[in-house]
């Protein structure tokens, strides 16, 4: 019987996406990732997910562009037929995103706008796009990050969105129950080596100084705890927050 199923995953050719990606392909599922920019490393993650002996395609997307998603849907249903001979896909993983960081009196409405379309109107609107593709009994995982618990000064504009972000996935988890599809959070603290927030030896050193178990964290650290929630024995999580951070703020 072939298990295999499909996650899409936005952001998935670098730092954390990256690894998810590879660590769902590890369990035997097939990726379709996005990317804006980085094509080059979009393609190393699906040369390196083609090794684990899974089908993978990278599709561009910009998440701000909402107008942009009904054309990326048809993209995707297109792509889910001539590629992997199915209609619909499994996991929504909604990754993509940056970091921000300024004190409230320095942050510019522009600054602002871009952390809210990429962080919350991105996310809410490409998950309602693509939930007509996303299969009975799937799976939803939005990325936020723990400063939507723990304050820090510099990250309001950000936090704020990952913070709705929260609240949209319960919306989700009530919603989508009765197609049996759960929504879940995953919230990760400071990570490096993703190319996303400022990474310098006093920023590592801080982080280190304020997480119990006395290291940053790695994409590695986030990788395997998306894939738990897409499988079977996380059936019964739905409408969570699952904080991944080697203990910050306890």
């Amino acid at each position: 019987m072939n298990t295999s199923k499909i996650a899409l995953i936005t952001g998935g050719g670098r730092g954390i996406g990256q690894n998810i990606a590879l660590s769902l392909a590890q369990k035997g599922h097939d990726i379709i990732i996005t990317y804006v920019n980085n094509k080059a490393s979009a393609e190393e993650t699906i040369s390196a997910i083609h090794a684990l002996g899974r089908k993978a395609v990278a599709l561009a997307l910009d998440t701000t562009e909402v107008k942009s998603f009904d054309a990326f849907a048809l993209q995707l249903s297109d792509t889910l037929n001539t590629t992997f001979g199915r209609t619909q896909f499994d996991f929504l993983i909604n990754n993509a995103g940056t970091s921000y960081t300024a004190l409230i009196e320095a942050t510019t409405e522009s600054k602002f706008d871009e952390m809210m379309n990429i962080h919350l109107k991105g996310v809410y609107f490409l998950t309602q796009k693509t939930l007509k593709l996303l299969q009975d009994g799937g799976k939803i995982i939005n990325i936020s990050s723990a400063v939507s618990r723990i304050s820090y000064p510099g990250a309001s504009a950000y936090a704020i969105m990952k913070g709705g972000l929260d609240v949209y996935t319960r919306y989700l988890a009530a919603e989508l129950g009765s197609r049996g599809i759960t929504a879940n959070v995953v919230a990760p603290g400071a990570i490096f080596g993703g190319a996303t927030m400022e990474d310098s030896p006093e920023m590592r050193k801080f982080v280190e100084g304020i997480t119990a178990l006395g290291r940053v964290g790695l994409p590695d650290d986030v990788g395997g705890v998306v894939a738990f929630l897409c499988s079977d024995d996380a059936k019964w999580v739905n409408g969570q927050r699952i904080e991944v951070t080697g203990g910050v703020g306890l």
